[in-house]
């Protein structure tokens, strides 16, 4: 296996969550006083990276830690209504018994991750939630002393432009999904160690075949 530990990210790569968000977000635009995202803003969006989101919806960094916060709460109000994606149980499934160590770094809390994942939970060996917009390398350097490997036998799956610069700053290697928030645009652009354009092809680019038996 040319890795020993895969970290995850959860919304946008596990947890099909941007309906939700989008939902949502307008509400707490209103609440912490920044622009309000209209369909017709989605699309750029997309294809920037976070500073410039951040600068486009008029956020100052100071706010971000308190609009995570609300976020949390709201999320763990409505985990019921986030399913996972298709395909992801059977693809964690099939990764777990072919010998692959699994983590999850998360803006979200722990007890809403787990919560999100149900008994899919157990199958990771390591949780680093709570990440910080532009906090995750910190997380994942931190995995990394815990789990006791070095970075190049580590790589993150995640679904933004942030997931990758976060990976290159800590050292290790970086998948991306197509079915998260990000456009393909962007996250090629950042030239990712892998692309993977459906769930079932994670596992398949990490030499397990067949994730759909780890159902039965």
């Amino acid at each position: 296996m040319p890795y020993s530990l895969l970290i995850f990210d959860l919304d946008g790569t596990l947890a099909d969550s941007f309906p939700w968000f989008r939902r949502h977000v307008n509400a707490v635009a209103d609440r912490f006083a920044f622009r309000r995202i209209a369909d017709e803003d989605l699309e750029s969006l997309r294809h920037a990276n976070s500073r410039e989101i951040l600068a486009r919806l008029e956020v100052p960094t100071w706010k971000l830690p308190a609009i995570a916060r609300h976020m949390r709460r709201l999320k763990g109000q409505h985990i019921q209504d986030i399913p996972l994606f298709p395909g992801a149980d059977a693809m964690l499934r099939a990764l777990s018994d072919a010998g692959y160590r699994l983590a999850l770094v998360s803006s979200d809390s722990e007890a809403n991750a787990r919560r999100q994942l149900g008994e899919l939970a157990a199958l990771f060996s390591h949780f680093d939630c709570g990440a910080s917009i532009f906090g995750k390398a910190a997380k994942f350097r931190r995995v990394l002393r815990r789990a006791g490997l070095k970075p190049e036998a580590v790589i993150s799956i995640g679904d933004e432009v942030r997931d990758i610069e976060a990976a290159r700053a800590a050292g290790i290697s970086c998948g991306a999904v197509r079915w998260g928030f990000a456009s393909g645009e962007a996250l090629r652009a950042l030239t990712p160690d892998l692309m993977f354009e459906r769930m079932e092809d994670i596992a398949r680019e990490l030499g397990v075949s067949e994730p759909a038996k780890a159902q039965a």
